[in-house]
């Protein structure tokens, strides 16, 4: 009767380096496919820009990109009225359009005495790439009133010169008006959870308020704020 051959510990280490290998080269391409996810989901950020300025100019209308976290949506809209932008208000002069905002916005009035500027209300847009009644996606019954992020990719903040801080949930506004001027902004994107700290999971679209060019820079970029009114003012621009 032939006795059967044991496994050798040359022939297990063998095994134990080649799962390995095929361990590694799986995580890897998770990483260069997310990776790639972010990079394109900035790209479209940066053009959902591109189109509001120009939207702005077209229309001779306020027009707002709405940024929603919890769908992982950017939205286009645009102005009913004039729009007087309010600074350390969460919609910057706007309708409320979420229950809390209304809430926020009651309170906050409930202190300020005398007449109010009326806040203009803001609905989706037509423009180019935007069109509120068809699909992002193009699949029958995911009809998306914006443009989705790319799958596993969400905003982290968004940070524009009406807020006193970034916002990190819900909705975050970015403001542009017709003659070629919108807000300071810096937008946030990051693949995953957004919990590591390494600077590849995340990428930051910074917006110049003057010609709403959009320059992106790797990792969390916090936004600089203008100190005075001569720094607000100042035309130097950076971006594509």
């Amino acid at each position: 009767m032939r006795r059967s051959r044991g496994v050798t510990l040359v022939e297990v280490l063998i095994t134990v380096t080649i799962i390995a290998l095929l361990s590694g080269v799986t995580i890897l391409g998770i990483g260069v496919t997310s990776g790639a996810r972010l990079k394109r989901s900035a790209t479209m950020v940066v053009g959902a820009i591109r189109v509001a300025y120009a939207h702005a100019n077209a229309t001779s209308k306020p027009v707002r990109l709405v940024f929603d976290f919890e769908n992982r949506l950017i939205i286009l809209e645009e102005a009913t009225g004039q729009l007087q932008l309010v600074k350390h208000d969460k919609t910057g002069g706007a309708e409320a359009a979420t229950e809390a905002e209304k809430a926020a916005q009651d309170e906050a009035e409930a202190i300020v005495k005398g007449p109010r500027a009326p806040r203009p209300a803001f609905k989706p847009a037509k423009a180019f790439g935007f069109d509120p009644k068809s699909s992002d996606t193009g699949i029958s019954g995911e009809d998306k009133p914006g443009k989705e992020l790319s799958k596993g990719i969400r905003f982290h903040s968004v940070e524009t010169t009406h807020t006193d801080e970034p916002e990190l949930a819900d909705h975050a506004y970015l403001y542009f008006w017709p003659g070629g001027q919108t807000e300071r902004a810096a937008i946030v994107l990051t693949k995953g959870d957004g919990d590591n700290d390494d600077d590849s999971d995340f990428l930051t679209i910074l917006v110049s308020p003057l010609t709403g060019k959009a320059e992106l820079k790797a990792g969390k970029q916090a936004l600089v704020r203008p100190r005075d009114e001569s720094e607000e003012s100042e035309r130097e621009d950076t971006g594509f």
